[in-house]
This record gives C-alpha cells, sequence and structure tokens, in this order.
C-alpha cells in the first residue's frame, strides 16, 4: 500500500512509519514539524519507500495514496493550548483537507480521534456509544472539541460520499518516540525521575489513566485499517488497566530506583478525574489487546529517555 501519514514526524506517525515500512508499504510523512520533529525519522530518511513532505494540513495537497492516516495535531494539552486557534483549526481544516483527498483518489481513511472526546466522564469504563461530557468553551475545549467535529466529518463524508472511512479513539499512550517536553504525564514523570527533580502530580493524585505502550497501539491501528471491516462506530484503543497518578508515580520511583519526592500542584482546569476504555469492540471485531503490561513499557520508556538526555 502507499499510505500517506499526517503528523508523520510526530510521536506516534513516525511509529506508524515505521511499522509501515517494516510490513513492505510506501511512507509518504507529511508534517509541519510545529510539534513534530525530523529526528523522530531521521533512521527512515534514506529508505527508499519512504518520503518526508514538511507540509501543514491546513492547506491542501494534491498525492496519491491507497490509505490515509491522520495524526496530525498536538495531543499534549501544553502544545495543544498554546495556539489553540491553530489546533481547532488543524483538526477541522485538516481532516477536510484529507477527506477530500480521499474523495478524489477513492482512498480509505483512519482518523485519529481521542478519548479526550469522553470528556470528565460520567460512566466508566467508557463505551464508545458514550456521548462524552465536554465543556465546549474551557481550554482543553480547541482539542476536545476539534476531534469531535472531525468525527462529525468523517461520518457525514462516509454517509454522503459512501468513503471508507474508520475512526479510533485513542486511550493514553506512552513509549520511545515522545519528546522529553512532551508534557503528558509518563513522560514528565519519567524525565523529572530521571533528572532527580521532584515528581509533579497535579491535584490529589487520585484521577485515573490507562496507559498503554505505543507498541500496542501501533499494532492495534494496523488491525483496523487493513481490516476489510468497517465498523459503524469509532473504536477505542487503549490499556484498561487503570492507574491512579500515585499509582503511577510510585512506579515510576520503584523502577528507577529514584528518590524523587512527590510535588503536589493545582488541578488545571478541566482535567478529566478518570479514563477507562471499554475495548470490546476492538477486541470483537479484530482479537486486538495490549500485551505489555505498565511495569515493562515504563522500563523500556526510561531507557529511550535515559539515552535522549544522554544519562
Amino acid at each position: 500500500m502507499r499510505i500517506l501519514i499526517t503528523g508523520g514526524a510526530g510521536f506516534l506517525g513516525s511509529n506508524l512509519s515505521r511499522k509501515a515500512l517494516l510490513a513492505g508499504h510506501e511512507v509518504i510523512a507529511v508534517d509541519d514539524l510545529s510539534t513534530g520533529d525530523i529526528t523522530n525519522i531521521e533512521d527512515l530518511v534514506t529508505n527508499k519507500r519512504f518520503q518526508f513532505i514538511e507540509h501543514d494540513v491546513r492547506e491542501k495537497i494534491e498525492l496519491e495514496a491507497d490509505w490515509i492516516m491522520n495524526f496530525a495535531c498536538p495531543a499534549s494539552p501544553i502544545h495543544y493550548q498554546h495556539d489553540p486557534v491553530k489546533t481547532i483549526e488543524t483538526n477541522f481544516m485538516g481532516m477536510i483537507n484529507m477527506l477530500q483527498l480521499a474523495k478524489k483518489s477513492g482512498a480509505r481513511v483512519l482518523q485519529a480521534s481521542t478519548s479526550e472526546v469522553y470528556g470528565d466522564p460520567v460512566i466508566s469504563p467508557q463505551i464508545e456509544e458514550y456521548w462524552g461530557n465536554v465543556n465546549p468553551i474551557g481550554i482543553r475545549s480547541c482539542y476536545d472539541e476539534g476531534k469531535r467535529a472531525a468525527e462529525t466529518l468523517c461520518y457525514d463524508y462516509r454517509r454522503e460520499f459512501r468513503l471508507d472511512i474508520r475512526v479510533i479513539r485513542i486511550f493514553n499512550t506512552y513509549g520511545p518516540g515522545m519528546a522529553v517536553n512532551d508534557g503528558r504525564v509518563v513522560s514528565n514523570f519519567l524525565v523529572q525521575a530521571l533528572q532527580g527533580k521532584p515528581i509533579t502530580i497535579y491535584g490529589d493524585g487520585k484521577q485515573t489513566r490507562s496507559f498503554c505502550y505505543v507498541d500496542d497501539l501501533v499494532r492495534g491501528i494496523f488491525e483496523v485499517i487493513s481490516s476489510n471491516l468497517m465498523p459503524s462506530t469509532p473504536i477505542n484503543l487503549g490499556n484498561p488497566n487503570e492507574f491512579s497518578m500515585n499509582e503511577l508515580a510510585q512506579a515510576i520511583q520503584k523502577s528507577l530506583n529514584s528518590d524523587s519526592e512527590i510535588e503536589y500542584k493545582e488541578l488545571p482546569q478541566d482535567d478529566p478525574r478518570q479514563r477507562k476504555p471499554d475495548i470490546s469492540k476492538a477486541f470483537g471485531l479484530y482479537g486486538w489487546h495490549p500485551e505489555i503490561e505498565l511495569e515493562q513499557g515504563i522500563a523500556r520508556t526510561a531507557a529511550y529517555f535515559k539515552s535522549k538526555l544522554k544519562l
């Protein structure tokens, strides 16, 4: 397949590109490098089946592809809140441009949505049929509502133009390829502990997340896009094992044998209290479930960050 991956120099995009090339596909990676990093793909640029194009998906692009995998958007709150107007434009205008491209070429589309569409959920675990509890005007709304609007576009294009479109809702993911300044909790805790700094927890640390190692997620993504099954709803992809922030910090302290203290700070506005995916559909349709446990994933990710930090 000839695969267009937007956000191809980012954390997930670079891992997807690597997986696609190993499977024998041709990859066109598109990224404006606002949060993506060219060093994430420096090992791929010599591959004859890999092409990188620096481009902002808010602008149209003319390419031929069999599959379009749309991952172009910052996913960390510190990054998507830095320029919220650009964030929602990237989600909405970028999605329109990818769908228009698919309409012309007949490409299969996979949209990377997010568990953030569930907002601060009032049910757990979160099922795909849950409509969510999102603040539409809060500081996270540029991302949450941008992804929700992109999902709407996908299903409207699918109904109106009969395009082959799949939507995945990605829960917290971590692993090699994350930026040192990524800003999400696993990278924050690991970098702080490795540098001997206090581990910063926002709120009382009782809020929960479910952490999926990147190799598991990438495997799930390729299951969804390569299958002949086109599900009627989005598909949750994440690890259903739930951990509080306090438990995560303790697991990292133990893994690194770290004596970093835990420092508590005020919880940011609209920060969700819980994240736990119901992955029944992913398992039922594709037989997919995560295999890497948190302890193993933390060890692998810590080794990556040690290399990045030259420790």
